[in-house]
């Protein structure tokens, strides 16, 4: 079983930027896809931006685009998310999640929370 947490959310202006990591504990395999979601009052559940077990592949939302970057280090089971140039509406709850099986994100971590001041 693999656990996630998750670290780095706090405050931070509009145009700022946040790194937010994402450490699996437990069965520790590399061989899973990671994404990060993220929820608001308004939205449940949002996809923000997802990555391979390699590494070569990522994939993300719309609204991230060129602004946010997934990357994993196996070697240190974390996948981290650098958030640049914040707006607003980045202002959420962030979660990574694991697809441990291969059959969708079945592990998540509690969430840490981002807050862009505008």
């Amino acid at each position: 079983q693999v656990q996630l947490v998750e670290s780095g959310g706090g405050l931070v202006q509009a145009g700022g930027s946040l790194r937010l990591s994402c450490e699996a504990s437990g069965r520790t395999s590399s061989s899973y896809d990671v994404g990060w979601f993220r929820s608001t009052p308004r939205k449940e559940r949002e996809f923000v931006v997802a990555i391979s077990w390699s590494g070569a592949v990522t994939y993300g939302a719309d609204s991230v685009k060129g602004r946010f970057t997934i990357s994993r280090d196996n070697a240190k089971n974390t996948v981290y998310l650098q958030m640049n140039s914040l707006k607003f509406e980045d202002t959420a709850v962030y979660y990574c999640a694991a697809d441990t099986y291969g059959v969708g994100y079945d592990t998540w971590g509690r969430g840490t929370r981002v807050t862009v001041s505008s």
